[in-house]
């Protein structure tokens, strides 16, 4: 064999090898691409399958505390206005004013009783959400925990109307009430801030924040049925969940449900 005859077969096989190096690359990054996009579509399928989840628990909730609702209206309601009814009967027949004055103040805690029932009642039910603004939900929220005094809470929003629908206005209701049960409850708070605005890149942004005592969030476990449920809320309509909390510096909740591009 020749001089140019060997070179040419050096030549050809660095070609061969190169085009060999080359296709086994191209199957790796092809491989790789697959795999990914393999991930992708199983993450994406599990995500699709938790928020299903998450949903069909909202509904059956959301379905339990409307039966608790009707239950509350129409049975134990009606109980408490049967009692108001005799307390009345009674108040009317007696004659002697110092019992008069005792079945009075009965009567005054029955019908006090009667109209809080009903106020839960509506706040356990569909219509009370479908039939309100958010605005509105929010603000009764407020005004019915400023009425124990417990705590002053504060409502601020930069909109006219927001216009959401069941799931939307039902997922910030319920983290809002959340929110304040944990901090009224486990925070010590004096105070409770709440904004609710929009903005060129978020149809809404969910802001709450108390000046309690706060904690380590690195020594809490996430399990906390309260944080959770707020966790499984938002996930539910694929809002950013994120909760920061100090010692001795409150916590903060911030809920940011973007714009669909």
């Amino acid at each position: 064999m020749g001089k140019t005859e060997l070179l040419i077969v050096i030549i050809l096989f660095n070609i061969l090898f190169v085009m060999f190096i080359v296709a086994v690359m191209i199957y790796i990054i092809n491989y790789r691409r697959r795999k990914k996009e393999y991930l992708n579509e199983i993450e994406m399928k599990n995500e699709l399958h938790q928020r299903e989840l998450l949903s069909t628990q909202l509904e059956i909730q959301q379905a339990t505390m409307q039966q608790i609702g009707r239950e509350l209206h129409d049975n134990i309601g009606q109980k408490l206005t049967l009692v108001s009814l005799y307390v009345q009967q009674m108040l009317y027949e007696n004659k002697a004013p110092e019992a008069n004055e005792r079945i009075d103040q009965v009567s005054q805690i029955i019908n006090q009783s009667l109209q809080d029932l009903r106020s839960l009642s509506k706040t356990l039910t569909d219509d009370n959400i479908n039939q309100k603004e958010i605005v509105t939900l929010i603000q009764e929220e407020v005004d019915n925990t400023n009425s124990f005094r417990k705590c002053k809470v504060s409502f601020k929003h930069n909109f006219n109307q927001l216009d959401l629908g069941f799931v939307h206005k039902n997922v910030l209701l319920r983290i809002t009430q959340e929110f304040i049960q944990n901090s009224i409850k486990h925070s010590g708070c004096q105070n409770i801030f709440i904004s609710l605005n929009t903005s060129e890149e978020a149809l809404w942004e969910l802001t709450i924040h108390d000046d309690g005592k706060g904690f380590d969030t690195a020594k809490v476990t996430s399990n906390g049925i309260g944080l959770t449920n707020m966790k499984n809320r938002a996930e539910i309509i694929g809002a950013r969940f994120c909760l920061e909390s100090q010692e001795n510096k409150g916590t903060t909740l911030n809920i940011i449900f973007k714009k669909q591009s």
